[in-house]
Formats: C-alpha cells, sequence, structure tokens
C-alpha cells in the first residue's frame, strides 16, 4: 500500500488538501527527535520498534470490535502527542507537513489541529498558537503554501472542556474583516473548528455550544462522519440538517456513508455542503470492489467531495498524491474527473477570495 506509483499527471496537478490532521502526519523520524530533546521518554528502545509501533492500529476500534490486546489508532496516535512541549516542536511538526506539501505541489491546506490533545498536558494555548502560526507565515513565505488551520473539539473528552479551550484561543481566530484579503495585524492562526477523535456514542450535536461561538465570530465549522462508525447514518443527518441552529455543517470530513441515504446526499446537494474524503484511510478496512464503487455513486450522483490524505504517518505512509492515484488506478477516474475534484477542492475551501482567483486560473491553464 506504500508503494503507490504516483502518476506525472498527478504530481503536477496542483492540489489543495482539506483533510489532513497535523498530529496525524508526526513522523517516527520526528517523535524520536523531539523525545530526545524534549527528554521525554518512549516505551520503545529502539527507533525500529518505534517504527513498527506505526503499523499495528490500522483497523482495531475496541468499542466496536472488542479488545484484542493491541493499542487502537486513536491511543497510538495521542501517545505519539506527549513529545510535542515548546513552540518551536509545533513549528517544525507543521514545517515537516508543508515542506511535503510543497513537494507534491499542494498550493493551500486546511490542515486540522487537536487542541485539547495539548493543554490537557500543561502545554499553553499560546505556545501551540504561535508554533502554527509562525509555520502558516513562513510556509506561505519560503514554500509557496497558504493555509489556514482548523482547530478541532477531541470528540471523546468533556464538550466544556472543549468550549473553554475555544474561548481561550479565539484571540487566534481569523477575524471576519480578514475573510477576503486574508490577512491582518493580529496574530491569526484558525478560521473553522471541527469535531474530530472518537465519535462513537458522540453525536454532532453534542458541540452546539461550541459552534454557535465560531458562527457568531464569522468562523466555519466542520465535523467528522467517519466511515462505518456506530450511529454514523444518525451522524451525518445531524451534520446536514440539525447542527449549526439547522442550517447544517458548513462541511464534512468523511461522510462516505452519505452513499447509503437518498435524503443525505440531496441534503448534501441542496445545502451545499461537500465532503472530504480519505480514499486510503477507507481502503485500509474495504476491498477495492467495494469501496471504489461507493465513492463513484456519490460522483454520479452529484454529490460534492475533494481527495484528501487524513493521517498519512500512520496509514502506510500514503499522502494526497498517493491517495489521488489510488482514485485513477482503482475508481477509474479520468484526468478531467481528478482536475474536477481539485476544483471542488478550491471552491469547498474557506481560502481568501484572491488564493481562490489564483487557484482557479492555474487550473484553468491545464491541458489534459
Amino acid at each position: 500500500m506504500s508503494h503507490l506509483s504516483i502518476p506525472p499527471f498527478i504530481r503536477s496537478l496542483p492540489k489543495v488538501e482539506l483533510h489532513i490532521h497535523i498530529e496525524g502526519t508526526l513522523s517516527p523520524s520526528l517523535r524520536w527527535t523531539l523525545s530526545q530533546r524534549n527528554h521525554i521518554p518512549l516505551r520503545y528502545n529502539t527507533y525500529e520498534s518505534l517504527l513498527a509501533s506505526y503499523n499495528v492500529t490500522y483497523n482495531h476500534r475496541r468499542e466496536v470490535h472488542g479488545d484484542n490486546g493491541m493499542p487502537t489508532f486513536l491511543e497510538t496516535y495521542f501517545e505519539a502527542l506527549e513529545v510535542l512541549v515548546t513552540e518551536d516542536d509545533f513549528y517544525e511538526l507543521a514545517m515537516a507537513y508543508f515542506t511535503r506539501a510543497s513537494e507534491m505541489n499542494v498550493r493551500y491546506a486546511e490542515p486540522f489541529f487537536d487542541l485539547q490533545a495539548h493543554t490537557d498536558r500543561g502545554v499553553a494555548v499560546e505556545t501551540v498558537m504561535r508554533g502554527l502560526w509562525r509555520a502558516r507565515t513562513d510556509a506561505k513565505e519560503k514554500l509557496g503554501v497558504e493555509s489556514w488551520w482548523i482547530l478541532c473539539f477531541v470528540r471523546d473528552r468533556d464538550v466544556q472542556e472543549g468550549v473553554r479551550v475555544l474561548r481561550e484561543a479565539m484571540p487566534w481566530a481569523r477575524s471576519p474583516a480578514s475573510s477576503t484579503t486574508g490577512s491582518g495585524e493580529r496574530k491569526e492562526v484558525f478560521h473553522a473548528v471541527g469535531v474530530a477523535s472518537n465519535e462513537y456514542g458522540r453525536p454532532p450535536g453534542l458541540f452546539e455550544e461550541g459552534f454557535r461561538i465560531a458562527k457568531n465570530a464569522g468562523l466555519k465549522v466542520t465535523m467528522h462522519c467517519d466511515v462505518d462508525q456506530y450511529e454514523v447514518d444518525a451522524h451525518l443527518h445531524d451534520a446536514v440538517f440539525t447542527v449549526c441552529d439547522g442550517h447544517g455543517a458548513d462541511r464534512i470530513d468523511h461522510g462516505l456513508n452519505a452513499v447509503d441515504s437518498p435524503k443525505v446526499m440531496a441534503g448534501l446537494k441542496a445545502r451545499g455542503i461537500g465532503l472530504t474524503l480519505c480514499p486510503h484511510a477507507y481502503h485500509r478496512r474495504q476491498a477495492t470492489e467495494v469501496l471504489f464503487p461507493k465513492i463513484r455513486a456519490l460522483w454520479d450522483e452529484g454529490v460534492t467531495f475533494c481527495i484528501n490524505s487524513d493521517d498519512p504517518a500512520y496509514m502506510h505512509d500514503v499522502w494526497i498524491d498517493g491517495n489521488m492515484a489510488k482514485m485513477m488506478q482503482y475508481g477509474g477516474f479520468g484526468e478531467g474527473e481528478m482536475v474536477q475534484m481539485v476544483r471542488n477542492a478550491v471552491e469547498m475551501s474557506w481560502a481568501g477570495d484572491e488564493v481562490k482567483r489564483r487557484l482557479r486560473m492555474e487550473l484553468d491553464s491545464l491541458s489534459y
């Protein structure tokens, strides 16, 4: 799975990434380096054993499948974050992603970050924000990758804790005045809130107070509806029709199970809600002949979606280019359709008007 051949067309295609967890890009090598620099012991005595630990949690969900004695994906994911302590740590994590994004021809990105996972460990909000802000600034100036961040509520933690952390972070939110210019004197980091982590028994409506705070500040709202998760059909219905005082989310992350509900698909189209799909994440659990016809069915039904990475460090090191390659190789999508998916990402994004204008022009100049 990790040795995909990336077609030259995909390599050269300008890209927009709307579903990437920055903590999910923490490579074994950076984690090893930070653990030594910050004097944080790991349970792994050698780098090789640390590297092997990234391969054990792909399909296991204890609440769904029972306890097989192995750590789940999320347990491994959150344990890894203990090495992130200083402003420079967050800067290096983000810049490692932006550097990789630049190499893959990603022009614009909206990464997620799990602020509660850091404040819970005693890391100050300002420490995280300053590191992410510096990376956002340097990625634009040095790499040509523009971005805004999305602050995620950690879904399986206390709701009021999430609201408190959001309120504390609001000085770092994008002001309405900068929504079109993309600039400002404030150190603006994030322009939206999301809901991520384990959604078992945690419907999106639990976070309505946080959504109202975000909306009242002019921010956008997105939320995960993970594939084949417990009660995902109800979560999708709420995300489209119920949350945000009945207006629905501005975007939905994953959401592949919409294909099973004509009502949800109709709602997505009527309300202009796009999906951020991550094919490789699902391919780990679904057979090729099951997964890709579902994605094609969404496409044929006119549901808007774009292609993204998710947590590539923990998913065979498959990034956005590999996910796009899978769409062509296994889904039978042609070059014109792949360009349209990038156009979808541009329109689904919450980039400023000037950034969108440049991206549209670049896509218009392509020949295929």
